[in-house]
C-alpha cells in the first residue's frame, strides 16, 4: 500500500478535481465538542428528531463519538463546497408578504445527491491510490451518525462559530459538507488537520438576530426555539407560543438569518456549480401560491428539493402563518377560506393567522 501522506495527496487532489472548494483529513478520535451531546439530547434541545439519538448495543450514543458509530474507522475525509448565490440575504429582501425558503434549497436539486456524486468520485480515488480490498469506506452527506461540522473542525476546514455553523475565513459559512469514513489512517497534510482558530471574538450578531432566541448561548441552540426546525422537522402544529409563531417572521423552510448577519459571511463567494444556481420561483416565493398548493402541484414543484422535507402539510401551514406576520390584510379572505380546510393544523394556523391580522 502506497504511504499515507501520498493517499491523502491524492485524496485532497481529487476533491479539488470534484469541484470542491475545501478538503481535509481528520483523525478518528473522540473530540471535546462531542462531550456536550449526551447533555444537549438530555436537556431535549434536539425536539422531535429522534434519529439523532440513535445509540449502539451498548445504549451509548453513536453520535458522542465517530469511534462508536464506526469502530473500524480510523480517519474521516471532509470535503466541503460553497452553495452561496448572488442574490440578497433574508435581511436584504424585507418583503413580509413573500415567503423565505433558505438559499440551500433554491438549487436545482437535492443538495444530499449532487454533493455525493461529487463524493463517490473522491471515493473511488481513494480506493484507487490504496490498491487493497481490505479497505472500509462510508460516505456520507447529512445522513450519518456524525456530527460533521466537529470532524470538519479538525479536518481544518474552518472553526465552529457562535451559531454552531462550520465557518471558514476566506469563504464564509455558506458550505455543503461531505464525509467519507475510512479504515486506513491517512496523515494529516501540512497541518491541515489542526484545529482552526475561533475567529468569532467577541461578536454576538448572529445570537442577538435570532428573532426566536434559539441561540440560547454562543455555541449553543435548542432546537425547539430554532426557526429552521419548526419550519422543517417540526410536524402538526407550531406551538401556540406567540413569539415562536410571530418570530418565525415569513419564513416557509429554513432560516438563514444567523448567516446572514455573519460578518465572515460579507465577501463570501458565489458558488459556479450549475445544481446550486437557483430556482427563481424559489427566492422569495408568493405565499399564497405556497398556501393553496395541491398535492400534484408540490410533487412537481419540489421534485428532487430539500423541501420535500418539510411536506406539502408542513409548507401549508408556515405559509399561513407567514401570511398572518406579514401585517397584509390583503390575506383575510384567503385566510378565512383555509381556517375551513380540511388540514386540521392549516386550519387552526389560518384562524391563528386571521386574528393576528384582524
Amino acid at each position: 500500500m502506497p504511504q499515507s501522506a501520498n493517499i491523502t495527496g491524492v485524496v485532497t487532489k481529487a476533491a479539488t478535481e470534484a469541484g470542491f472548494d475545501l478538503a481535509g483529513v481528520a483523525p478518528v478520535g473522540d473530540a471535546p465538542e462531542l462531550e456536550h451531546f449526551p447533555r444537549w439530547i438530555a436537556a431535549g434541545h434536539a425536539g422531535e428528531m429522534k434519529y439523532l439519538e440513535a445509540r449502539d448495543e451498548q445504549g451509548r450514543l453513536k453520535r458522542a463519538s465517530v469511534a462508536r458509530a464506526a469502530p473500524w474507522a480510523r480517519s474521516v475525509v471532509v470535503c466541503a463546497i460553497n452553495y452561496n448565490t448572488e442574490q440578497p440575504y433574508s435581511t436584504q429582501a424585507p418583503d413580509a408578504t413573500r415567503g423565505w425558503i433558505s438559499r440551500y434549497a433554491w438549487g436545482q436539486q437535492d443538495y444530499h445527491d449532487s454533493v455525493m456524486l461529487r463524493l463517490r468520485r473522491v471515493e473511488a480515488a481513494l480506493k484507487a491510490a490504496c490498491a487493497t480490498d481490505d479497505l472500509i469506506t462510508r460516505c456520507y452527506v447529512d445522513t450519518g451518525p456524525i456530527v460533521e461540522r466537529v470532524v470538519a473542525k479538525y479536518a481544518g476546514i474552518g472553526w465552529i462559530g457562535k451559531n454552531t455553523c462550520i465557518i471558514n475565513q476566506k469563504t464564509g459559512s455558506w458550505m455543503f459538507l461531505g464525509v467519507i469514513l475510512t479504515s486506513i489512517d491517512l496523515e494529516l497534510d501540512d497541518g491541515a488537520g489542526l484545529p482552526a482558530p475561533d475567529r468569532c471574538g467577541t461578536c454576538t450578531r448572529c445570537i442577538d438576530a435570532c428573532p426566536t432566541d434559539a441561540l440560547i448561548a454562543p455555541y449553543q441552540l435548542d432546537s425547539n426555539k430554532c426557526i429552521a426546525y419548526l419550519t422543517i422537522e417540526k410536524r402538526g402544529a407550531i406551538p401556540q407560543d406567540e413569539d415562536l409563531r410571530s418570530g418565525m417572521g415569513r419564513h416557509v423552510f429554513g432560516c438563514d438569518i444567523c448567516q446572514d448577519v455573519c460578518p465572515w459571511n460579507r465577501k463570501a463567494p458565489a458558488t459556479s456549480a450549475a445544481e446550486f444556481q437557483p430556482r427563481t420561483e424559489l427566492v422569495n416565493p408568493a405565499l399564497d401560491w405556497l398556501a393553496e398548493m395541491n398535492a400534484e402541484e408540490f410533487s412537481r414543484t419540489f421534485r428532487g428539493s430539500p423541501v420535500r422535507r418539510a411536506k406539502r402539510a408542513g409548507l401549508r401551514r408556515n405559509a399561513v402563518i407567514a401570511m398572518g406576520n406579514s401585517g397584509d390584510r390583503k390575506f383575510l379572505s384567503l385566510l378565512g377560506k383555509l381556517a375551513a380546510d380540511k388540514d386540521e393544523v392549516v386550519a387552526e394556523s389560518a384562524a391563528w393567522a386571521v386574528r393576528k391580522l384582524a
